[in-house]
């Protein structure tokens, strides 16, 4: 994966053409960068993104931001029903219990 002013690519191998190719995540817009070697596919990542940021600022568009900080989950009503009882007993909101146990899965 990389990393590149707050927006991330993820990059498979394309065998038959024997290049890479990636996509930066989390956007409705479509950035996309390709290379030979690393070096050339961290290059066109870097020139995709910075290609994208400026046809935003010359056509005066606020540029998708990779993630806003918000996703919907669709569960089971029971499930529902136990999470927010879990977080209601640690006296905490649903979203709170919800963000803290996420935090604590990813480290």
């Amino acid at each position: 994966m990389l990393k590149y002013k707050n927006y991330l690519g993820v990059v498979e191998y394309d065998a038959e053409g024997k290049i890479f190719i990636g996509e930066a995540l989390g956007l409705r817009d479509v950035i996309t960068f390709q290379g030979r070697t690393p070096e050339e596919l961290e290059n066109s990542f870097h020139e995709s993104v910075d290609f994208y940021l400026e046809m935003c600022a010359r056509d005066s568009i606020s540029p998708e931001k990779p993630f806003s900080g918000r996703f919907n989950v669709r569960l089971d009503p029971n499930l529902h029903r136990q999470l927010a009882e879990r977080a209601a007993l640690e006296r905490t909101s649903l979203n709170e219990w919800v963000i803290h146990t996420l935090e604590e899965s990813v480290r």
